[in-house]
């Protein structure tokens, strides 16, 4: 399990402070029995801050834990990742005027593939030992464009999922489209992993029926942790995977 902790440094930057402490928080989730520490460098800045990537970096090197770098194909900041050097970069699409991410890279439109392919290429030379996944929707046309490029997995956009999830509508056409991913993704030996919009109770189906290798949740486990704490909310879902 990977747990984004975004949503820390958006109630940092509220007030332009530095508390809460995105390195403790960090530090409080992989001690909570996290995987994996899951930041998103936007363009905007509007949480995570350049400095606040290297600080992670050591944290996460400290407990032997990968960082997942989440970017846009944007040179400045895959300027960052190449001086950093995260073990995952999970390519995103970003528009400045979105709240969150709205949705998977469209690989069907063929500017935006190219660019997808070369920013892979690049951070690969540039970056050793790098794994790239790319954020995606559960398509089959973008998932055969996905295994084109240089990439270790993809990212399934679970965001359409969640939301039928909170408004208690049937989940099965989305399950079904999950699993017809997972079966042509792993055929060719590339990760499946899962993020966006995820709670408690919309990740008991996926886990049910071990779809994803990794699942990325942020929103929900800071929210949670208003009341029960951030190691306790990291718990509740580490325990449902477990």
């Amino acid at each position: 399990m990977g747990v984004n902790i975004d949503h820390v440094a958006t109630l940092r930057q509220a007030r332009g402070e530095n508390y809460p402490s995105i390195v403790d928080a960090a530090q409080a989730v992989l001690e909570a029995g996290a995987d994996q520490i899951t930041i998103h460098l936007r363009e905007d800045r509007r949480h995570i801050q350049d400095t606040d990537v290297p600080a992670v970096k050591l944290v996460t090197e400290r407990f032997n834990k990968p960082l997942n770098l989440e970017i846009g194909a944007n040179d400045e900041i895959i300027q960052v990742a190449l001086d950093v050097k995260p073990d995952w970069i999970c390519i995103v699409p970003e528009k400045r005027e979105e709240k969150t991410t709205e949705g998977g890279l469209n690989l069907k439109d063929e500017k935006t593939y190219q660019k997808i392919k070369s920013t892979c290429a690049y951070l690969k030379e540039n970056i050793e030992n790098v794994k790239i996944s790319l954020f995606v929707e559960a398509e089959k046309e973008i998932l055969e464009r996905s295994i084109e490029m240089q990439i270790d997995a993809v990212e399934i956009h679970t965001g359409d999922y969640a939301k039928a999830a909170l408004e208690e509508n049937d989940l099965s056409s989305y399950i079904d489209q999950f699993k017809l991913g997972k079966g042509f993704i792993e055929s060719h030996n590339i990760g499946y992993h899962a993020g966006h919009g995820l709670t408690d109770q919309s990740l008991k189906p996926l886990v049910e029926e071990n779809l994803f290798l990794e699942y990325n949740i942020g929103h929900w486990i800071i929210c949670d942790s208003l009341f029960v704490g951030l190691e306790k909310s990291v718990e509740k879902l580490t325990k449902i995977i477990k």
